[in-house]
């Protein structure tokens, strides 16, 4: 015979026994339906601004989409803006903490009394480009030659480019037709032959070589072994005014730690960048893989005293004031790891 032993339990028990349970039930209810209970602390709130078409919108929407930033301890909030013009105002403004911004914009605004801290995107310069059947084999062949320019005469391809075409006697400047003209207009003339050669960003220059369209004369690496620096390091960041670095330390840490996750996780897994592939505006698969692995060929090493003297060398190359130069504090370096609250 079995005995069912809670039918023998006294009625006061068993009734006791169903308000703790039901107790523990409306406790661990809210976790159970994903999220804290109503008297949980919140978590930090990191706003970014970032171009809605950038490379960078890549990773903060696998960091949202694996919900990496809320296992680091914060919850990102993206920004999404058309141009950079909006979202260097967002920055200013104080709208959001932080943004995008290549490394000559941080030394120019830290020249002008703002200082901002740099904590490392992506080491992709971009590269130099010709026509698929194109003669020009050597920096030598571009004498003559119409040239160009993505970005202004700032680029910082074009100013690495002219450095090292200045060391084997080329003045590129007086010796060739330099154009300067938005990406995409230039990648047209590239194509309709208009002009020579192409100084471009690397996803541009990645789309135009995974199409047959061009043919890559140099990476702007080869640039950078020319002129005794490393070949990674990073030109473009996340920067945040100094000011609020003070007051947001750990928030920081945790976001970079995130991101650290982020590009291992990107790198380890092919089917995340499946989930990505829309907004890379890829329009083939081979655009795809170039725009993949380029993004991550990349990530940077963790910035040192080397590498930094090396960025801080790259700013004077570019014409930056020895005495005015963005100082070592400026440059984040990875912090021990942050416990999340």
């Amino acid at each position: 015979m079995t005995i069912r032993t809670h039918a023998l339990w006294p009625h006061a028990l068993r009734h006791a026994l169903c308000r703790i349970v039901l107790a523990i039930g409306l406790g661990l209810g809210p976790w159970l339906l994903g999220s804290p209970p109503a008297n949980a602390e919140p978590l930090p709130t990191l706003r970014l601004s970032v171009l809605q078409s950038g490379t960078a919108h890549w990773e903060l929407e696998h960091m949202q989409r694996q919900g990496l930033d809320r296992q680091a301890g914060f919850e990102l909030e993206v920004r999404l803006v058309p141009h950079l013009p909006a979202s260097r105002i967002a920055l200013a403004s104080g709208e959001v903490a932080g943004a995008v911004a290549d490394l000559l914009w941080v030394q120019a605004r830290f020249e002008q009394g703002e200082p901002y801290l740099f904590l490392p995107f992506s080491s992709q310069i971009g590269a130099i480009l010709v026509a698929p059947d194109s003669a020009i084999d050597s920096l030598e062949g571009l004498r003559g030659k119409r040239i160009g320019v993505a970005g202004g005469p700032d680029s910082k391809g074009w100013i690495l480019l002219r450095r090292v075409a200045a060391e084997r006697g080329l003045e590129l400047e007086r010796e060739a037709e330099v154009q300067y003209a938005a990406p995409p207009l230039l990648s047209e003339a590239l194509r309709r032959g208009r002009i020579d050669a192409l100084v471009t960003y690397w996803h541009f220059a990645a789309r135009l070589e995974a199409s047959g369209e061009a043919r890559r004369l140099m990476p702007m690496a080869g640039l950078l072994d020319a002129l005794a620096l490393e070949r990674d390091l990073p030109v473009l960041g996340y920067v945040f005014q100094e000011s609020w670095v003070r007051a947001n330390r750990a928030l920081l840490d945790r976001f970079a730690a995130a991101l650290t996750e982020t590009k291992r996780s990107l790198a380890e897994s092919e089917s995340h960048w499946d989930e990505l592939r829309p907004l890379m505006r890829v329009e083939s698969d081979a655009e795809f893989e170039a725009f993949r692995r380029g993004f991550l060929d990349g990530v940077p090493a963790p910035l040192d005293e080397r590498r930094i003297a090396d960025l801080q060398a790259l700013l004077q190359l570019a014409g930056a004031d020895a005495q005015r130069l963005l100082p070592s504090r400026l440059f984040y370096r990875h912090a021990a790891r942050t416990e999340t609250p």
